[in-house]
Protein backbone atom coordinates (compact mmCIF):
# COMPACT_ATOMS: atom_id res chain seq x y z
CA UNK A 1 0.00 0.00 0.00
CA UNK A 2 1.19 3.52 -0.78
CA UNK A 3 2.59 5.59 2.07
CA UNK A 4 2.14 9.36 2.08
CA UNK A 5 4.85 11.33 3.82
CA UNK A 6 3.13 14.55 4.89
CA UNK A 7 5.36 17.46 5.87
CA UNK A 8 3.17 19.95 7.66
CA UNK A 9 0.34 19.00 10.01
CA UNK A 10 -1.71 22.17 9.88
CA UNK A 11 -5.23 22.47 8.51
CA UNK A 12 -4.52 21.10 5.03
CA UNK A 13 -1.97 18.49 6.06
CA UNK A 14 -4.21 17.05 8.76
CA UNK A 15 -7.18 16.88 6.42
CA UNK A 16 -5.20 15.22 3.64
CA UNK A 17 -4.03 12.69 6.23
CA UNK A 18 -7.64 11.97 7.20
CA UNK A 19 -8.86 11.29 3.66
CA UNK A 20 -5.71 9.32 2.85
CA UNK A 21 -6.16 6.97 5.80
CA UNK A 22 -9.88 6.64 5.03
CA UNK A 23 -8.93 5.43 1.56
CA UNK A 24 -6.37 2.85 2.65
CA UNK A 25 -3.13 4.81 2.57
CA UNK A 26 -0.50 4.70 5.27
CA UNK A 27 0.56 8.12 6.54
CA UNK A 28 3.74 9.39 8.15
CA UNK A 29 3.19 12.99 9.23
CA UNK A 30 5.52 15.67 10.56
CA UNK A 31 5.35 19.21 11.82
CA UNK A 32 7.89 21.79 12.96
CA UNK A 33 7.33 21.17 16.68
CA UNK A 34 8.26 17.51 16.91
CA UNK A 35 6.50 14.13 16.61
CA UNK A 36 5.39 14.11 20.24
CA UNK A 37 3.07 17.06 19.55
CA UNK A 38 1.13 14.99 17.01
CA UNK A 39 0.04 12.26 19.42
CA UNK A 40 -3.59 13.34 19.40
CA UNK A 41 -3.84 13.44 15.62
CA UNK A 42 -2.11 10.08 15.22
CA UNK A 43 -4.43 8.53 17.80
CA UNK A 44 -7.39 9.85 15.83
CA UNK A 45 -6.02 8.56 12.52
CA UNK A 46 -5.40 5.09 13.88
CA UNK A 47 -2.88 2.35 13.14
CA UNK A 48 -2.18 3.46 9.56
CA UNK A 49 -0.59 6.70 10.78
CA UNK A 50 2.50 7.63 12.72
CA UNK A 51 4.30 10.84 13.60
CA UNK A 52 7.89 11.55 12.61
CA UNK A 53 10.38 14.28 11.82
CA UNK A 54 10.19 15.97 8.44
CA UNK A 55 13.19 14.01 7.18
CA UNK A 56 11.69 10.74 8.39
CA UNK A 57 8.32 11.50 6.79
CA UNK A 58 10.02 12.39 3.52
CA UNK A 59 12.09 9.20 3.57
CA UNK A 60 9.13 6.98 4.47
CA UNK A 61 6.73 8.33 1.88
CA UNK A 62 6.33 6.73 -1.52
CA UNK A 63 4.73 10.09 -2.31
CA UNK A 64 5.18 13.26 -0.27
CA UNK A 65 2.85 16.14 0.52
CA UNK A 66 4.52 19.46 1.30
CA UNK A 67 2.15 21.75 3.16
CA UNK A 68 4.33 24.27 4.97
CA UNK A 69 4.37 28.07 4.67
CA UNK A 70 6.14 29.31 1.57
CA UNK A 71 8.80 30.98 3.67
CA UNK A 72 9.76 27.61 5.20
CA UNK A 73 10.45 25.61 2.03
CA UNK A 74 14.19 26.19 2.29
CA UNK A 75 14.17 23.92 5.36
CA UNK A 76 12.69 20.93 3.52
CA UNK A 77 14.70 17.66 3.43
CA UNK A 78 15.96 17.83 -0.15
CA UNK A 79 17.86 14.55 -0.19
CA UNK A 80 15.02 12.50 1.28
CA UNK A 81 12.59 13.93 -1.30
CA UNK A 82 14.89 13.37 -4.28
CA UNK A 83 13.17 11.62 -7.17
CA UNK A 84 9.80 11.46 -5.42
CA UNK A 85 6.41 12.80 -6.42
CA UNK A 86 5.74 15.79 -4.18
CA UNK A 87 2.30 17.35 -3.87
CA UNK A 88 2.51 21.11 -3.31
CA UNK A 89 -0.41 22.71 -1.45
CA UNK A 90 1.14 26.13 -1.05
CA UNK A 91 -0.15 29.62 -1.70
CA UNK A 92 1.60 32.97 -1.52
CA UNK A 93 0.42 35.13 1.35
CA UNK A 94 2.67 38.19 1.43
CA UNK A 95 1.19 39.10 4.79
CA UNK A 96 2.72 35.91 6.19
CA UNK A 97 5.63 35.20 3.86
CA UNK A 98 6.84 38.72 3.13
CA UNK A 99 6.87 40.11 -0.38
CA UNK A 100 8.59 37.97 -3.00
CA UNK A 101 9.39 40.14 -5.99
CA UNK A 102 9.20 37.41 -8.63
CA UNK A 103 5.71 36.43 -7.44
CA UNK A 104 4.53 40.02 -7.16
CA UNK A 105 5.62 40.56 -10.77
CA UNK A 106 4.10 37.31 -12.04
CA UNK A 107 7.49 35.95 -13.10
CA UNK A 108 7.14 32.59 -11.35
CA UNK A 109 4.71 30.50 -9.30
CA UNK A 110 4.81 29.03 -5.82
CA UNK A 111 5.16 25.55 -7.30
CA UNK A 112 8.09 26.63 -9.46
CA UNK A 113 9.78 28.01 -6.34
CA UNK A 114 9.29 24.63 -4.67
CA UNK A 115 10.65 22.87 -7.76
CA UNK A 116 13.75 25.09 -7.58
CA UNK A 117 14.20 24.12 -3.94
CA UNK A 118 13.65 20.41 -4.72
CA UNK A 119 15.35 20.15 -8.12
CA UNK A 120 15.07 16.38 -8.57
CA UNK A 121 11.61 15.94 -7.06
CA UNK A 122 8.52 15.69 -9.25
CA UNK A 123 6.18 18.48 -8.20
CA UNK A 124 2.44 18.62 -8.77
CA UNK A 125 0.02 21.22 -7.42
CA UNK A 126 -2.74 19.85 -5.20
CA UNK A 127 -5.28 20.94 -2.56
CA UNK A 128 -4.18 24.60 -2.55
CA UNK A 129 -7.54 26.04 -3.62
CA UNK A 130 -10.01 24.35 -1.29
CA UNK A 131 -10.88 25.20 2.29
CA UNK A 132 -9.36 22.57 4.55
CA UNK A 133 -12.70 21.57 6.07
CA UNK A 134 -14.10 20.85 2.60
CA UNK A 135 -11.49 18.15 1.93
CA UNK A 136 -13.27 15.73 4.25
CA UNK A 137 -16.82 16.95 3.63
CA UNK A 138 -17.21 17.64 -0.09
CA UNK A 139 -15.96 14.45 -1.71
CA UNK A 140 -18.52 12.33 -3.57
CA UNK A 141 -18.34 9.14 -5.65
CA UNK A 142 -17.25 9.30 -9.27
CA UNK A 143 -20.14 10.09 -11.56
CA UNK A 144 -22.12 12.03 -8.97
CA UNK A 145 -24.00 14.89 -10.60
CA UNK A 146 -22.38 18.20 -9.76
CA UNK A 147 -19.27 16.53 -8.35
CA UNK A 148 -16.76 19.07 -7.14
CA UNK A 149 -13.54 19.40 -9.14
CA UNK A 150 -10.05 20.36 -8.09
CA UNK A 151 -7.12 21.43 -10.25
CA UNK A 152 -3.60 20.16 -10.56
CA UNK A 153 -0.55 21.27 -12.53
CA UNK A 154 2.82 19.70 -13.11
CA UNK A 155 5.70 19.12 -15.49
CA UNK A 156 5.88 15.41 -14.68
CA UNK A 157 3.14 13.21 -16.13
CA UNK A 158 3.35 10.57 -13.38
CA UNK A 159 2.99 13.22 -10.68
CA UNK A 160 -0.10 14.66 -12.38
CA UNK A 161 -1.51 11.15 -12.84
CA UNK A 162 -1.06 10.45 -9.13
CA UNK A 163 -2.89 13.62 -8.11
CA UNK A 164 -5.70 12.80 -10.55
CA UNK A 165 -6.06 9.31 -9.10
CA UNK A 166 -5.84 10.51 -5.50
CA UNK A 167 -8.41 13.24 -6.08
CA UNK A 168 -10.79 10.68 -7.53
CA UNK A 169 -10.26 8.29 -4.63
CA UNK A 170 -11.07 10.98 -2.06
CA UNK A 171 -14.06 12.25 -3.99
CA UNK A 172 -13.16 14.94 -6.54
CA UNK A 173 -12.92 15.32 -10.31
CA UNK A 174 -9.70 16.76 -11.73
CA UNK A 175 -8.89 19.55 -14.14
CA UNK A 176 -5.28 19.65 -15.36
CA UNK A 177 -4.07 23.24 -15.62
CA UNK A 178 -0.92 22.26 -17.51
CA UNK A 179 2.71 22.82 -16.49
CA UNK A 180 3.84 24.33 -13.20
CA UNK A 181 4.27 27.66 -14.99
CA UNK A 182 0.48 27.80 -15.38
CA UNK A 183 -0.33 26.93 -11.76
CA UNK A 184 -0.84 30.62 -10.94
CA UNK A 185 -4.31 30.21 -12.45
CA UNK A 186 -5.48 28.39 -9.33
CA UNK A 187 -3.61 30.46 -6.76
CA UNK A 188 -4.97 32.99 -4.30
CA UNK A 189 -7.31 35.77 -5.50
CA UNK A 190 -8.07 34.09 -8.83
CA UNK A 191 -11.62 33.07 -9.85
CA UNK A 192 -11.02 29.35 -9.17
CA UNK A 193 -9.63 29.85 -5.65
CA UNK A 194 -11.63 28.21 -2.82
CA UNK A 195 -14.78 28.04 -4.97
CA UNK A 196 -17.04 25.00 -5.06
CA UNK A 197 -17.17 24.20 -8.75
CA UNK A 198 -17.66 21.36 -11.19
CA UNK A 199 -15.01 20.45 -13.74
CA UNK A 200 -16.76 22.58 -16.35
CA UNK A 201 -17.00 25.55 -14.02
CA UNK A 202 -13.41 25.17 -12.89
CA UNK A 203 -12.20 25.07 -16.49
CA UNK A 204 -14.06 28.30 -17.19
CA UNK A 205 -12.68 29.99 -14.07
CA UNK A 206 -9.13 28.99 -14.95
CA UNK A 207 -9.54 30.49 -18.41
CA UNK A 208 -10.57 33.94 -17.15
CA UNK A 209 -7.83 34.26 -14.52
CA UNK A 210 -5.46 37.21 -14.67
CA UNK A 211 -1.75 36.68 -14.05
CA UNK A 212 -1.68 39.64 -11.66
CA UNK A 213 -5.02 39.55 -9.82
Amino acid sequence: MTTLGIIGAGHIGSQVARVAVANGYDVVIANSRGPETLAGLVDELGPRAKAATAAEAAAAGDVAVVTVPLGKIDALPVEELAGKIVLDTNNYYFERDGHIDALDKGETTTSELLQKQLPTSRIAKAFNHIYAADITSDGTPAGTEGRRALATAGDDAEAVDFVTRFYDEVGFDTVNVGPLSESWRVERDRPAYVVKQTAEELTANLAIANRLP
